[in-house]
């Protein structure tokens, strides 16, 4: 973890982005398009229209000829790491599987698909939020119980949501959670100097942003934790017993990736009642068979990583968009920092 502080919190990753060349026209309109087998044939037939040109598999067999290959899919082949890579796109958000498989070809471009992910991941936390404050579960275990008892409940409006990442989900997440009155504190990256502690940033979606290292008065005060973290080398086991110490009572969502999370710090919070109850949309080994100990945490729900599922309308938009400012000369708004991991 780089960028310890005094207070042993890791500090996010900082740094400006290292661009990656965009492929010149005439490079592009050679590239052989490659797709992965898993694609649905209607989209490959879009990703066909888009780009002019015929599509073919996306194996770990190179094609013959020396021509640049563009492709598209959730994996890349080691056999295909090379400096013929001119330009992967992902049908996912999270490029880290992409990157932790081995070398990145330095010259190659790398863009993701997020389309209405942000939206579908901020109903998702809005969704449990809500439903904590009304007693579903609560009520849920009543009714199996043929049990009949009121039960008290608890608004979101004025609350506060602490929210890990100000990128485009977690803005997202903080745009419909102020949309229902919930006071949103955005937590992002810092400079080794950073911010000072306590200063405000303005950013859309958030009544406040303050920097990784400057987090612990206001994990103290929140009533939810959501973390939207990618997880790269700055963000692995970034929740750890630190951070996880200084909650009081919060709920903890973690709709970003499951290796952000010491799991053992996490039971260790929700046994002596820090952490209030926890929501895990991503664990850090996916999926989680019966006998995995993360079935009996206590209070809490896990979900099969399916907060933010892209479609093929999705993939299509995005890839569409990345087309367009390539051509156009422009680095497209979802290409991938491959030193960042984002």
């Amino acid at each position: 973890m780089t960028g310890n502080t005094g207070s042993n919190h890791p500090v996010l990753a900082c740094g400006p982005p290292v661009p990656t060349p965009l492929p010149a026209p005439d490079i592009l309109a050679r590239a052989r398009l490659l797709v992965a087998a898993s694609l649905d044939r209607g989209l490959v037939r879009e990703l066909e229209r888009i780009t002019g040109r015929p599509a073919e598999p996306l194996t770990d067999v190179p094609p013959p000829s020396g021509r640049p290959l563009l492709c598209v899919g959730e994996t890349l082949p080691d056999a295909l790491r090379t400096d013929r890579l001119l330009w992967f796109h992902s049908v996912n958000a999270g490029t880290d599987p992409l990157l932790s498989a081995g070398p990145w070809p330095a010259p190659a471009l790398l863009t993701r698909t997020v389309g209405r992910m942000g939206e579908r991941i901020a109903q998702y936390v809005l969704a449990w939020m809500l439903a904590e404050c009304q007693s579903v579960p609560e009520f849920t275990a009543q009714h199996a119980r043929a049990h009949w008892e009121r039960l008290p409940t608890e608004l979101v409006a004025g609350q506060t949501a602490l929210i890990y990442g100000t990128g485009r989900i977690g803005a997202a997440v903080g745009r419909l959670l102020g949309a229902c009155g919930v006071r949103t504190v955005g937590v992002a990256r810092t400079t080794r100097g950073g911010p000072e502690p306590g200063s405000a940033r303005v950013v859309p979606g958030f009544d406040r942003v303050i920097g990784a290292a400057e987090d612990t008065e206001a994990l103290a005060e929140a009533r939810w934790v959501v973390s939207t973290l990618p997880l790269t080398g700055a963000t692995e086991g970034f929740f750890g017993a630190a951070r996880l110490t200084a909650v009081r009572g919060a709920t903890f969502v973690n709709v970003g990736r499951g290796a952000t999370v010491d799991m053992g710090a996490l039971e260790t919070a929700l046994r002596d009642g820090r952490v209030r109850r926890a929501v895990l949309d991503v664990l850090p080994a996916e999926p989680a068979a019966p006998g995995d100990p993360v079935w009996r945490l206590p209070r809490t729900v896990i979900t099969s990583h399916s907060s933010g599922i892209t479609t093929d309308e999705d993939v299509v938009t995005d890839f569409t968009a990345c087309w367009e400012a390539v051509a156009a000369g422009r680095r497209p708004e979802l290409t991938v920092d491959v030193g960042r991991g984002y």
